[in-house]
């Protein structure tokens, strides 16, 4: 009965069979790595960053070193970090690309178009794609990931960062626990290791991004660019920092006291203690891997194969265990001559070498074990846990590497084998639409405070991810041509499925504004009056 009052059934229960992950879990001293035992890391949070250390231990090759002694010898031959980098390249596409307001309409007002303009530049200076990139991996990975945005006066634009999910600790309340609700207040929090090179201390460092009352008055209003309706609240930053020996046992990250803090100042001299950022959102998003409904956090894309990424790295080293033993099999000899220590009197060891002759007695034996048919065995089980594994990662084997391309028997067979891998990208794609949605719309309403951006309401923004599946170009291209002739196809729908094929259309939008044009230009040349010679007796008159 003991073992089933454990039982916590939870985003992060599939590792609750590693007894490093249980210790940590609990605030006990553990082979985990970070401060998951400090006191003051929320009991809540204990779980999550125990298991983000797990995972990240799988993508590291260093899940065996969680068995202690046991798994010293442990293979791994990095199927986790595959199944991590595979995800997230099929998650990505190939070119994703900023769509902001409507790209079908070719006559987008000249506002929206500035808008475009500055996001694709932003994007361009600030690496978004690299940085999501980064990112996007650590989602897949651990299951969730931050971006934090700032207003940089000196580059006079937002500036981008991602932030280790592990210092996310978010305050959430009963009313903000579904995955729609954003909190009001949120904690970025790490310890800085002590330096005994230059004497500093161990810290504790906590940056709070809080929405609260205007100065602390909640009838003072204030009049946000981006909204027509004033607004009673603003966003306080709080930097500080702890020398650890400070930080009281008692004290958890949202009540930890003021008394010893140091607060850290800005490049403008600003010191960072409920700094009023004059915003009235907490420029913090964040990106959860999966749909999690009402919870805040999302499923690492490992999870679900942890056991059997165990089982597989146990069936490689006993594979190659027996492979050993196939290359140099073990050899029994009765009845040898063998060589003497002349000085000792005692037999030298035995050489397996190419070449050794062995002089063997009238009744001397030599014989060897054969272990190549428990090599073959351990190798179709091998495959079979690898098949195991595709179908639990949902990425079928062409794309795993365990099935060559030539091997499918077709080309339908093949799209087939596609659909789990669909159906998961999607998923995680409608996850993720919201939440860069909101990154953009931050990003213009930061370019609208520093006076970059006209005061308005700004176009919805969108990250478009591209193409991740295998396609015929040429039969896309011959049923675009047959359904737009044929009248079943409008030449909208037809260019979006080019652009979705893999052809080099930037934006839909922008290519049907082309097509037009080179159409009416098209008529109007089939329609321009031939030249024709003149009359008779005209040329005189």
């Amino acid at each position: 009965m003991s073992r089933w009052r454990n039982l916590i059934i939870d985003t992060w229960g599939a590792l609750s069979y590693k007894p490093a992950f249980q210790q940590a879990a609990k605030g006990r001293a553990s082979t985990l790595p970070g401060p998951t035992a400090a006191s003051w890391i929320p009991e809540t949070d204990r779980r999550r960053l125990a298991a983000y250390s797990v995972l990240a231990a799988y993508d590291t090759n260093q899940a065996a070193a969680l068995l202690g002694d046991e798994g010293e010898d442990r293979r791994e031959y990095g199927d986790a970090s595959l199944i991590v980098d595979q995800t997230l390249s099929h998650l990505l596409g190939e070119t994703p690309k900023i769509v902001i307001g409507d790209d079908q309409d070719a006559d987008a007002d000249a506002d929206s178009g500035e808008r475009e303009h500055l996001v694709q530049a932003w994007a361009e200076s600030e690496h978004l794609w690299m940085r999501m990139q980064h990112a996007e991996r650590t989602a897949v990975l651990l299951g969730d990931t931050v971006y934090l945005l700032a207003w940089s006066r000196t580059k006079n634009r937002p500036v981008l960062q991602t932030i280790d999910p592990g210092f996310y600790f978010p305050v959430l309340t009963d009313a903000a626990l579904g995955a729609d609700e954003y909190p009001e207040r949120v904690h970025l929090a790490w310890e800085v290791p002590a330096d005994p090179a230059t004497g500093r201390r161990a810290t504790l460092r906590r940056v709070t991004y809080e929405l609260g009352p205007i100065d602390d008055e909640p009838n003072t209003q204030r009049q946000y660019p981006w909204s027509p309706q004033p607004s009673s609240r603003t966003c306080y930053l709080t930097d500080a920092e702890w020398d650890l020996e400070h930080v009281q046992r008692a004290d958890s990250i949202d009540a930890l006291s003021l008394k010893h803090a140091r607060f850290r100042t800005n490049a403008d001299g600003d010191v960072l203690n409920r700094l009023d950022l004059r915003l009235d959102f907490l420029p913090i998003v964040h990106v959860p891997n999966t749909i999690t409904g009402p919870e805040h956090f999302g499923q690492s894309s490992l999870l679900s194969a942890a056991q059997l990424l165990d089982d597989l790295g146990a069936a490689d080293t006993d594979s190659q265990r027996a492979a050993a033993t196939t290359g140099s099999p073990i050899i029994g000899l009765s009845g040898a001559r063998l060589p003497v220590d002349r000085k000792t009197g005692q037999p030298l060891p035995v050489q397996v070498a190419p070449g050794v002759v062995w002089p063997l007695g009238e009744s001397g034996q030599l014989s060897t074990v054969d272990t190549s048919a428990q090599l073959a065995e351990m190798r179709s089980y091998v495959g079979v846990l690898r098949d195991r594994l595709s179908v639990i990662s949902r990425l079928p084997g062409s794309v795993l590497g365990t099935v060559a391309p030539s091997e499918v028997p077709s080309g339908y067979a093949m799209q087939l084998s596609f659909g789990p891998l669909d159906a998961m990208v999607r998923s995680m794609r409608l996850a993720r639409a919201e939440k860069y949605a909101l990154l953009l719309k931050m990003v213009m309403r930061l370019y609208q405070a520093g006076g970059v951006l006209p005061a308005g309401e700004n176009p919805r923004a969108e990250v478009a991810f591209g193409s991740y599946l295998p396609s015929d170009q040429a039969g896309t291209l011959d049923l675009v041509v047959r359904g737009v002739q044929a009248g079943v196809l409008s030449l909208e729908t037809g260019v979006r499925m080019m652009s979705e094929g893999g052809f080099p259309v930037p934006e839909v939008g922008l290519e049907l504004g082309r097509l037009r044009v080179e159409k009416e230009s098209a008529l109007a040349r089939q329609v321009e009056p031939e030249e024709t010679e003149p009359a008779d007796g005209a040329a005189d008159a």
